[in-house]
């Protein structure tokens, strides 16, 4: 018989019992909330604190255990928030302080618990430190990285660094100094060395716990510290380096005293508060130390999130990731997209393929021993938006361009971001735009349509069964896709997109066009849930869901990386796709060419590539990391890439790809025309015409639909003995998990009560049944003793 029931009644009333334990943390689900696209209460087409607040329910009730917001400090938003100039107020953009105490407050009255960003690795220009800097008072820069430059006159940069985001790492100022910057010229890194910074990060830490929030994000967690004398790294494309090969500027030993004494200012406060590393390693077993006892909490796991759809590379990345943060008696975490990567419905092929294996994937994920990651809207099931209009996109790095140098300005006391200091170039890329009411002129056909997959559940669901989602379908999927040729990209992640799909022939150009008819072709694969599975009625219910997007083969993925790629997460890996994605060729590209990167190994981080052809063409984009991503170009580059001249027409020669703005559309909550009950009026990112039947409105008791199925997942993943997290301290086999022999293409383990099965195949798989199903992604067919697992499907039983 086949086993296609609703999903409708087990999502009841919010309960988490994990949230009374001082180890909640261990396998918390933990939802991440990126504040300028998740509701506007105010009608200017941007998400703000009152808007999150108001949506507090659809959390409660989808079944999380905690919320983490992205930044909502002032800043002049030149990397989305990731430069702060004010740890201590909110952005006017977003509300106000009265705001952020009310939002925490509604959330623990809701039993959700609230973590917030950290941004220590540096701060805004236009942070009153940096434009004292700048204006020469004595002991100023010190708080910073400046130098001399090298060369006669001091000319050139004093080494070969590059930014993440494209071209040096250095922008020299008026008197002929230069200051490191690892991300964009507007976000100078701080000099950890010095003590008033370490002073000024355990004032803003305490202002936040005394508020109550529960605990932080700590952004680039792996970048604070240096190696002596800043030594040159004598080859270019650095980012595709980035958690493959040790570098002089991340995961140097010294970050570990910092998070030391940040447990231990936790550990200060009741209630379990705690720290969540943004951290890039070259290994599993050099990430596993920043979770020591007496370090962070968690740490992101993405290599789970950048893991191709195969079951084999699936079952590595499980494997090598449960045995490092074991040894050290930490939990792992699963991630699957974030505000930096390429949603993964997209990633995995998109259409009716790529929503069937991401669903599979999410229940994978939530099976597994630990914490997981979810993105606002995957949920849903979004996917990638990829034909924005080029004037609407806010991504610095789409706009990125030449800065000229920066003259000191007079020292200005005001904190906030409003007009800029005399002399200090006005960010550009981060300013707002109108909102807009209409939808996108590019539609999307592959965003919504076609009927929703259904979750699947045996009656006798309700003994209790927990979800798992599977693991990244596509390879890359969500990863940014390849440089393209064009002008001599930098560091720029790429995603290859199969042979069907070679991304360097697709017009990617300046907006990747949508992921095609990636998500809603033909029938979606469908999950069937006992009666019992009834996800949650109720009051709640109303539409306040928001959708969820997906990881991208980028680096980010576990860990909601900070928003945009080029805001200063982690350095971006960057795949690419053929020897003729050598991008550049002269003198610049000597530095970096060297041997190509190992495919496919380097995170690429923060750099969501675009999704361009890949998102939805048969055969499953590939990662590649080559020496192509060589940055640098002739001298003009010594300045850094800031916004400058046409942002339209600048060449994306020197840096990522600029079009994470695809994961960052508005979620939708109701209604059939855009903004969807976003807020008011508009949005600031178009929102695409088919989002209508994707809403939580219209899933909302459809047993069906995707966010019936994570509703009823979640409360199969509380009900459950055999799920959540592992047991503290070291072990080799954590909570009893062990694989068992399966077909080729399908994976088998079982956990206490509890068995999960994943074929990634493209067509259906029998074999014996490992007991009872209790939830599935697609409609599965048993007699009792076998089973006919439907093709790029999760199955969860009990026995």
């Amino acid at each position: 018989m086949t086993h296609e029931s609703t999903a409708v009644g087990l999502a009841s009333a919010y309960s988490n019992a994990t949230t009374a334990s001082g180890d909640w943390w261990r396998d918390a689900v933990i939802y991440q909330v990126y504040v300028r696209s998740f509701a506007d209460s105010d009608g200017d087409g941007i998400g703000d604190l009152r808007g999150v607040r108001s949506r507090l329910p659809h959390l409660a009730r989808l079944g999380v255990d905690a919320v983490w917001l992205t930044p909502f400090y002032v800043s002049p938003q030149a990397d989305g928030g990731y430069d702060v100039a004010d740890y201590r107020a909110v952005d006017p953009l977003f509300g106000d302080l009265a705001d952020a105490d009310e939002l925490v407050r509604a959330a623990h009255e809701l039993g959700l618990r609230v973590i917030v960003d950290v941004v220590p690795n540096h701060t805004s220009e236009q942070h009153p430190w940096f434009r004292a800097a700048l204006a020469g008072e004595p002991g100023a820069r010190e708080r910073y990285l400046f130098r001399r430059g090298r060369g006669a006159d001091g000319s050139l940069p004093p080494n070969d660094w590059e930014s993440i985001f494209g071209g040096p790492a250095w922008t020299r100022v008026a008197d002929g100094e230069w200051y490191l910057h690892l991300f964009a010229p507007e976000q100078p890194d701080l000099d950890w060395t010095h003590p008033e910074v370490t002073a000024e990060f355990d004032s803003v830490l305490r202002f936040w716990l005394d508020l109550g929030v529960d605990g932080f994000r700590i952004d680039v967690a792996h970048g604070m510290v240096k190696a002596d004398g800043l030594p040159d790294i004598g080859r270019g494309a650095q980012a595709t380096l980035i958690g493959t090969e040790p570098l002089p500027f991340f995961d140097q030993d010294g970050v570990h005293e910092i998070h030391r004494a940040w447990r231990r200012l936790l550990d200060s406060y009741e209630g379990a508060r705690i720290g969540v590393a943004e951290a890039w390693a070259p290994s599993s077993e050099r990430l596993a130390l920043y979770v020591r006892p007496d370090e962070l909490h968690q740490a992101f796991n993405f290599r789970f999130l950048n893991c191709p759809w195969d079951p084999g590379a699936m079952r590595t990345v499980i494997d090598e990731s449960l045995s490092a943060t074991t040894a050290v008696g930490a939990p792992t975490t699963w991630v699957l997209s974030n505000h930096d990567v390429v949603r993964h419905v997209t990633r995995y092929g998109g259409g009716a393929q790529g929503l069937a294996r991401a669903r599979a994937a999410a229940m994978l994920m939530l099976s597994l021993p630990g914490s997981a990651y979810l993105y606002q809207g995957e949920e849903l099931g979004l996917p990638e938006v990829a034909d924005l209009p080029p004037e609407s996109r806010q991504d610095p790095a789409f706009r990125r361009g030449r800065r000229q140098q920066i003259p000191a300005p007079s020292v200005d006391p005001a904190p906030g971001p409003g007009p800029a200091a005399p002399g200090i170039i006005a960010p550009r890329p981060g300013e707002p735009t109108p909102p807009q009411s209409a939808p996108s002129p590019h539609s999307q056909p592959e965003s919504g349509a076609g009927p929703q997959p259904q979750a699947c559940c045996v009656p006798q669901t309700q003994a209790g069964a927990g979800p798992g989602p599977d693991p990244l379908t596509a390879p890359q999927a969500h990863a940014p896709t390849r440089p393209q040729t064009e002008a001599g990209t930098g560091p720029q992640a790429q995603a290859c997109c199969g042979p069907q799909a070679d991304p360097l022939t697709a017009p990617q150009a300046h907006g990747p066009t949508r992921p095609q008819a990636e998500t809603g072709t033909g029938g979606q694969p469908q999950a069937c849930c006992g009666p019992q599975a009834q996800a949650g009625t109720g009051p709640e219910a109303e539409p306040g869901a928001g959708p969820a997007p997906e990881p991208c083969a980028a680096p980010q993925a576990h860990g909601p990386t900070r928003p945009q790629a080029e805001a200063g997460t982690g350095p971006q890996p960057q795949a690419c796709c053929g020897p003729q994605a050598q991008a550049g060729t002269g003198p610049e590209a000597e530095p970096g060419a060297g041997p190509a990167p190992e495919p496919c190994t380097a995170p690429q981080a923060h750099a969501p590539t675009r999704p361009q052809t890949e998102a939805g063409t048969g055969a499953q984009p590939q990662e590649c990391c080559g020496p192509q991503a060589v940055t640098g170009a002739g001298p003009e580059a010594e300045m850094g890439g800031g916004a400058g001249g046409d942002p339209l027409t600048a060449p994306e020669a020197d840096g990522q790809d600029g079009l994470r703005d695809g994961c960052r559309v508005p979620i939708p909550w109701a209604g059939a025309e855009p903004p969807y009950g976003f807020g008011p009026v508009g949005s600031w990112l178009p929102q695409p015409p088919e989002w209508a039947g994707l809403s939580v409105a219209a899933q909302t008791g459809d047993p069906h639909s995707t966010l019936e199925l994570y509703r009823a997942a979640l409360e199969l993943r509380r009900a459950m003995p055999g799920l959540g997290a592992p047991e503290a301290g070291p072990s080799p086999d954590p909570r009893g998990m062990r694989w068992l022999p399966s077909p080729d293409g399908v994976l088998l383990f079982t956990r206490p009560g509890f068995a999960c099965t994943l074929n990634t195949r493209p067509e259906p798989v029998e074999l014996p049944a490992p007991g009872r199903p209790v939830l599935s992604s697609a409609p599965v067919e048993t007699d009792g003793r076998t089973v006919r697992l439907p093709p790029d499907s999760c199955t969860w039983w009990a026995f």
